[in-house]
């Protein structure tokens, strides 16, 4: 098990609490702390036993923080749980079995659901020109939540049993190491946000798919380390999704490439604003 934190300690904590009653004698837990508080993660890794922490001063992003994490063990499968998420259930034996029963799947996540329980958005379909308006995040798709565009996107909302989807959001993402190793692990010039989708696009175009296992949970309180630099956050959510744009976008989308960049950054700026009038 994969866990990369930057400063959410409390939520670590709680992560880290919910781990023990679903662990077999031979699973490994590694926690990559990020601009590491040494004492604050020390308590928050006695909530584990199993749990082994690697601190570092500085923080390169998530998905170089997965990687190193990655490298410290050779576990057959690799499950990547957010520091401000736990588990509900047994989420890491159920994800195995069908990844070990599915050796086409190269990614699987659990239903997901909020502090409230209620269900997240994160089983989606690779991002298009419909995900702006239907998009997890999007006006519309908090609004209107049953609009055809967010349904379009938005994949597995009432789903009881395993289903295809084209990705799984990286709070809470198992994949075979065989198949990590095989991409490279993911993409470190994701500083933050979007490395999930591209690892599963690669995954797609390399063979393999992606599957939605709503049989399991965790909760996922979100934003538990993004709050402490909100600003920063938001700039790399848009500086992400425009990367995965330019790399997964063919040479007509690449001609497009300028106007969805201004786009983007647009959009920024304007979430930016609305975050420093809230915080004011």
């Amino acid at each position: 098990m994969i866990i990369v934190g930057f400063r959410a300690y409390e939520a670590l904590e709680r992560c880290l609490s919910s781990l023990p009653p679903f662990l077999q004698p031979d699973d490994e837990v590694i926690v990559v702390d990020h601009e590491s508080d040494a004492a604050a993660l020390n308590r928050a890794l006695a909530r584990c036993p199993r749990a082994v922490g690697i601190a570092r001063p500085d923080n390169p992003g998530f998905a170089a923080g997965v990687n190193l994490a990655a490298r410290q063990t050779r576990a057959p499968f690799l499950l990547c749980l957010n520091p401000d998420a736990e588990l509900l259930g047994p989420v890491p034996r159920v994800l195995e079995e069908l990844l070990r029963g599915h050796p086409d799947v190269g990614a699987a996540g659990p239903r997901v659901l909020d502090s409230d329980g209620a269900v997240q958005l994160s089983a989606r379909r690779f991002p298009g020109f419909s995900t702006v308006f239907g998009g997890r995040s999007t006006w519309l798709t908090k609004r209107f939540p049953d609009n055809w565009f967010t349904a379009h996107n938005m994949l597995g909302r009432d789903a009881t049993q395993p289903v295809a989807v084209d990705w799984v959001a990286g709070s809470c993402l198992m994949t075979p190491r065989e198949v990590f190793d095989r991409l490279g692990g993911f993409d470190e010039a994701f500083f933050l946000y979007w490395e999930d989708a591209d690892y599963c696009r690669r995954a797609a175009a390399a063979g393999f798919h992606s599957m939605y296992v709503p049989v399991v949970a965790v909760r996922h309180a979100a934003a538990a380390s993004s709050v402490f630099v909100q600003d920063r956050a938001i700039r790399a959510f848009h500086e992400s999704a425009y990367r995965l744009y330019r790399k997964h976008s063919g040479p007509a989308g690449r001609v497009l490439a300028p106007l969805v960049r201004g786009g983007l950054s647009a959009r920024a700026w304007l979430h930016r604003r609305q975050a420093r009038k809230r915080n004011s």
